[in-house]
């Protein structure tokens, strides 16, 4: 009877032990420090703290210091990362997740709101749970802001601007899609080469946010931003499965949790910073027009966003949870 009591209370004092066990988390992303991903990481990173009362700690490493978007993904599918927020546009392009184009669809969404609204309702969920099978826990989303269109010799005005210009994109086949039906010369090229790109006049003009055109400092070698709000730019936040595997029940709801409350945080904060960073850039000497056609620029990549609806049927949900919030 004592041995029993002896091999219980030990039980219970591993158990004790395994609750009680603190573990620190290295999450990488390939923006600025100064970056909305950046701000968006260090949230989740005080939710998870302040859930797990200090026993969980995820240090936040930005300016690409533990790897661009390709090699984040491949390190969480490995083990060798444990966490990351990776720009959406990067999984179909790297592990095949083909279900999150639908946060590209171009002119499909239209506000923050509507999108967060999307994102956090369970089709949302689907796609974060999607990225089980590629070995990665999907745990919430932070937007990098709306993209707009960033030119370097000239304003871009009506759609007929747009012609020939040489334009960086994510080398993904939904926006080169996208873009060559635009008119643009689409040129693949990884984030951190933009700003010399920009510079010598290797590309024309880059699709972007203007978090990144102020971060980056693209507006030194580009001054003319063109506002087209062709879709937005969420990032994913992602835990290696094999972290994920050796942490307690307890820390993994409370990384949910977070995971949930720094989406909702994140789109509120991206809303607000559009006119703060719209004004830095024109103190800078940036030019900040509206596309005088956007409805034949919306017209132009239609039979794209048609095209792609059956590509996955996460795309189709996705697509039908938009329309329903209006």
């Amino acid at each position: 009877m004592r041995r029993m009591i002896a091999l219980a209370g030990a039980c219970l004092l591993m158990l004790g032990t395994a609750h009680a066990q603190e573990f620190t988390l290295k999450f990488g992303h390939a923006a600025s420090s100064k970056h909305l991903f950046q701000t968006g990481l260090e949230d989740f990173a005080a939710r998870v703290a302040e859930k797990t009362d200090g026993r969980v700690k995820v240090e936040v490493y930005g300016d690409r210091q533990l790897g661009d978007d390709k090699q984040l993904l491949e390190g969480l599918q490995i083990g060798t990362i444990d966490g990351a927020l990776v720009s959406s546009p990067t999984l179909p392009l790297v592990i095949g997740a083909t279900a999150f184009d639908a946060l590209q669809l171009p002119f499909v969404v239209s506000s923050y709101e509507e999108l967060a609204s999307v994102l956090e309702s369970p089709v949302g969920q689907e796609l974060l749970d999607s990225l089980e099978a590629k070995q990665i826990k999907g745990l919430g989303y932070i937007e990098a802001g709306q993209r707009h269109f960033l030119s370097r010799a000239k304003q871009v005005a009506t759609l007929a601007d747009f012609a020939g210009q040489k334009t960086r994109i994510v080398p993904i086949p939904l926006h080169k899609a996208t873009w060559e039906a635009i008119g643009v010369n689409t040129v693949g090229m990884a984030y951190g080469e933009v700003y010399s790109a920009l510079e010598t006049g290797t590309i024309d003009a880059v699709e972007i946010n203007l978090s990144s055109v102020r971060t980056e400092s693209l507006y030194e070698a580009a001054k003319h931003v063109t506002l087209t709000g062709h879709y937005f730019w969420p990032g994913v936040i992602m835990v290696s499965n094999i972290t994920w595997s050796r942490l307690p029940d307890d820390v993994k709801e409370a990384m949910i949790e977070a995971g949930h409350e720094a989406t909702e945080a994140a789109y509120t904060r991206a809303a607000e910073q559009e006119d703060e960073t719209t004004a830095f850039l024109k103190e800078n000497g940036v030019t900040i027009g509206k596309l005088e056609d956007l409805d034949a620029m919306r017209a132009k990549t239609k039979p794209v966003v048609e095209e792609w609806l059956g590509k996955d049927p996460l795309i189709q949900k996705f697509y039908d949870a938009v329309e329903a919030e209006r």
